[in-house]
Parts: structure tokens; sequence; C-alpha cells
């Protein structure tokens, strides 16, 4: 059974999308449990944190399809604070979060992803993948620590292999079940009725719980506690923001339809002030899960919703079955989300795609993969991005010189004339031995920073002072208002006169 969905003006496959959710929920719990432990928290708080902000994203959310939940991204965070201070002052830190992004939404900061290029990408999407392939070794260790051996390894990997090849080929005979679901089945059935002594969820935590209980963090309402919480609450804010729109591009990407990043920064945002509520340790969109999702071929609301409220009913009442889930079908699904999360085409355009792009790739993805900061790989990919561009547009700068019928020398310039660029446009100019009346035209150029007005400034004074006149010609509208701001500041001289009407005027 079909019906309309209005935001995407899709329909909704029932059956996929409930399949795909059970999937999804499954898959929430070992990734939840772990990271509460890695904040330092207990295994419920993970897992309501999952629950609210999945459901809450699901609904709200800008792009129909993405998953959220509790993430390692938020628990590397909040550690050092969940260790220092405990669990309310967390629950109240995930509250200032959300409300700073729920201020990012209502500001229309969304747009700034624009801002991320693709390698930064690239880069980003291959360090996650391999983040997400190598939590999944952990799993092939003892509860002690040491490594799994003899008959253990065996049975642990022939059961992962199994998983992973009923999820890379079972969608070649059907896609009426999910192979993640499948997968999952399978193993489990066969641990069940052989009795394999393998490792299962329960071996992580235990599960068991009542419904999330609604609760005001405990902490002091004083000028000291926003202090304490304000910087962790700001990293937990633009970390969850950079990584749900970052994932929201990339299922854009595969869906080949747009999802709404502002409306995203708000629904993030509601979701983690309820989780903070709620008892929950906060939360942003999940890649692999919401990749997993797609994959089984979810592209609708209902799928997160479902995932959300399944999560719950195991908390509530299937604690014990969901226990004995083979953690091996767990391991396999995960690695294959590692396959398919990376971006295989970007190793095939190495030849192709310029050197500084490559560079920058290798960089997030190094970053994002030895050092787990998320954030911090997407900014040193921007900065580096940013540098790059800015010099190779200072080196691109040009200007065509000529002399008219009457004695005038021209400056053509080509290229934009900014910070990086000033010094190369300032060599350009022969001051001593140019005419009386010199033109910059400026029709295939710029005026674009204050920086590039001062370098007027000082070099129409040069030549105002060499008794010579300057004629700056064809600047657009914008760059003239840049100079009419700064007049106030800096004069700019010599201008043919004072309305600028001569820079339309052609020679």
């Amino acid at each position: 059974m079909r019906l309309a969905l209005f935001d995407l003006r899709q329909t909704v496959d029932y059956k996929l999308e409930i399949l795909s959710g059970l999937t999804v929920a499954m898959a929430l719990i070992p990734e939840a449990i772990a990271f509460a432990l890695i904040a330092g928290l207990s295994p419920l708080t993970g897992l309501y944190a999952a629950f609210v902000v999945g459901l809450v994203a699901s609904v709200l959310g800008g792009r129909p399809g993405m998953i959220s939940g509790a993430t390692g991204a938020i628990a590397v965070v909040i550690a050092a604070l969940a260790i220092q201070e405990g669990p309310e002052y967390i629950f109240a830190t995930v509250i200032l979060a959300g409300i700073l992004q729920i201020g990012a939404g209502l500001l229309r900061l969304g747009k700034l992803m624009r801002l991320v290029p693709q390698p930064v990408i690239f880069g980003f999407v291959n360090g996650l993948a391999i983040i997400i392939g190598g939590s999944q070794i952990e799993q092939f260790k003892t509860s002690d620590g040491g490594w799994l051996g003899g008959e253990s390894l065996m049975i642990f990997g022939a059961l992962v292999a199994l998983s992973m090849a009923i999820i890379a080929f079972l969608p070649r005979l059907t896609k009426a079940i999910p192979g993640g679901l499948a997968a999952i089945l399978v193993v489990f059935a066969i641990v069940a009725f052989t009795g394999l002594d393998t490792k299962t969820v329960g071996d992580l935590a235990s599960i068991k719980g009542g419904f999330p209980p609604f609760h005001i963090p405990n902490v002091p309402l004083t000028w000291a506690t926003l202090t304490l919480i304000f910087p962790y609450a700001a990293i937990v804010a633009g970390v969850g923001l950079l990584e749900s729109l970052l994932t929201l591009n990339i299922i854009d990407e595969i869906t080949q339809t747009r999802g709404q990043g502002n409306r995203e920064c708000v629904a993030q945002g509601s979701a983690n002030i309820l989780s903070g509520l709620f008892s929950g340790m906060g939360g942003c969109a999940m890649i692999g899960q919401s990749l997993i999702n797609v994959s089984s071929g979810a592209r609708a609301r209902l799928s997160g919703i479902v995932a959300a409220v399944m999560l719950l009913v195991f908390i509530l009442f299937g604690a014990p079955l969901i226990e004995q889930l083979p953690m091996a079908a767990l391991t396999g699904l995960m690695i294959m989300v590692a396959i398919g999360t990376f971006e295989w085409a970007s190793l095939r355009t190495f030849r192709r795609m310029p050197t500084s792009d490559v560079l920058i790739m290798l960089v997030v993805t190094i970053v994002t993969a030895v050092l787990h900061n998320l954030a911090m790989a997407v900014l040193i990919g921007v900065i580096i991005a940013a540098l790059l561009f800015a010099w190779d547009n200072a080196i691109r700068i040009r200007a065509r010189k000529r002399v008219d019928e009457n004695g005038w020398k021209h400056y053509e310039i080509y290229g934009p004339l900014f910070f990086g660029s000033i010094t190369s446009f300032q060599e350009k100019f022969d001051v001593t031995n140019d005419p009386e009346h010199v033109v910059i035209d400026f029709e295939e150029s710029r005026v674009s920073d204050m920086s590039a007005i001062e370098t007027l400034n000082r070099l129409t004074a040069r030549y105002a002072e060499a008794g010579k006149t300057v004629h700056l010609r064809h600047l657009s509208e914008d760059c003239r208002r840049l100079l009419d701001r700064a007049d106030e500041i800096i004069e700019v001289n010599h201008f043919e006169d004072p309305t600028y009407k001569v820079v339309t005027d052609k020679i």
C-alpha cells in the first residue's frame, strides 16, 4: 500500500519502511550502549537519547529517511564533563546545546554548508567509513580486552562473513526484505538452534529499563554553571549540526532529492532539548544508520519513527530477547555500512582532480580517522581549501597594458583584487615612467575588500605625488558601494567625477 508523501512528493511503501526501521532499531542498540559507555554514562542514558533524538528528528527534521540518535562525536565531547561533574550537568549541557541549535536554524545558518567543498565531503565520508569499520575490531576481542582465538574466533568470523554475504547478495534476489534485517534474523536463528557460544548484545550491558523519565537537570542555576557548561554546549551544538548537515547532504546525493538544512537545525535542537529533559545524553544524525536505512529502500519519515519506537519497545518489553542477538550479525552489518560509506569513486579521480583537492581530501580523511574529531577535520579542510583558493586567485591577477591614441596608458585588470593579490597588483604599475593620464580598467575584475581599497588609495596617491591622474573605470555596482562606504575612513583619489558616471562608459 502506498501513500503520497507531501514534503518530497514521493510515495511511502509501508512494508519497506517498517522493515527498514526494525533493522535500524536493532543496529542502534549496541552503538547507543557503546557511546554511553565512552561518555562515562549508564547504557540507558544512550538508549534514551537514541529513542528521543531519533523520534523527534524523524518527525520534525528536514531530511526524511535520515536517522538520528546518540553518536560517538557527541560522546567524545561530553566525556570529560561527565567524569568531572556527573550526568546532571550532561543533561543541562545537552539542553543548552539544543537551544543553540534552534537559534542556528532560526538564523538560517544551515546555508553555511555551501562553504564546505566537495573534497572535504569526500574526506569526511572516507574518514567516517574508516572509523565505522575500525570500531568493529573491538568486537573481535574478549570482555577482558584480549583477542578472540581458536574456536571462538572461527565461529565469530564465520557468522560475520555470513551476515556480510547475505547483505551483499540478497538484494540481487529480492528486495522484499532489507538485507540487514535478513542477516540479523538468519544469524540469530543459526545461533539459537545450534547453541553456538558467541558474543551477544547482552554481553555489552543490559538494555532493560522503563520509559525515559522526565527530569529537570539538578544543577545550580548560577553564572558559574553557565560558564562551565557553555563551552561544552557550544561544541556539542556545532559538532551535532555539522555531522547532521553533512549527513543530510550525503543522503540528498544518494536519493537525488533535497533536504532542508535550516529545518534540520531546528529539529536537532528540539530533539536535544527533549533528550536532556528525558535523561538522554543528546545526539545528532548518524551517517551509518542513515545509510542502512536508505540502502534498505526507506525514503520517508516512517522508518525513523519505527526505529525509535521499536527501540523503546525493546527497552520496555524485549530486552531478554534482544540481548541474545549475536554481535556477529551486527558487526557484519556495520562492516558493510563502512564499505558502502567509503567514496570509492574518489580514488578513481586522483589523476583527474587538482592536486590541491586531492591534498584536502587526504588531510580530512586522515584527521577524521585518526582524531575521530569530525568537526575539527571539516574545519581544517575548509580552512585549507580557503587558503588554497585565495593563493590560486592571488597569483592569477593580470594586467594587460596599452596606450591609446591620446597618449593615455590603460591597465586592463583580470582577476579579483583582494588581500592576497594586492602585492602582485602593485607590481604591474610603473608610476615613474607612465604618462600623465593612467586608466585602470576593472571590467574583468572587482574590488573585493578593504585591503584592495587601501591599495588603490596608496596607488592613486603615488600617481598624484608624481603629478599624474588616475582614472578608475568599469567598476561594478558592488565595488562602487564598497568604495563609497570606505570614503569616510580612506580617501580614494582621482576618480573622474564624484558620481562615478564614467565607470559605465566604454573607452
